[in-house]
């Protein structure tokens, strides 16, 4: 289980959001890392918008990859009495 989380932790750091919102390009990873964030001069509620934004999609990316995940644990279910 210790080695799916981190495999888990592995696709989350290499899946990169990139998320264009007033003019303000971030990158971010599905863990919510930040790579990059292009102002191209923007304000700084311009800024604040985007990156919450682009944390929202990679929020979304996660839970996708996660459930995918939980799928292939079916098997423990019966184990843990589920």
């Amino acid at each position: 289980m210790r080695d799916q989380a981190m495999e888990m932790q592995k696709m989350l750091d290499a899946e990169v959001i990139e998320h264009e919102s007033h003019g303000v390009t971030v990158k971010i990873t599905a863990a919510q890392k930040v790579r990059s964030i292009d102002t191209n001069g923007k304000s700084d509620d311009d800024i604040t918008d985007a990156v919450n934004d682009a944390i929202k999609k990679s929020q979304e990316v996660a839970a996708k990859k996660m459930q995918g995940m939980m799928g292939g644990m079916d098997g423990l279910k019966g184990l843990l009495g589920g």
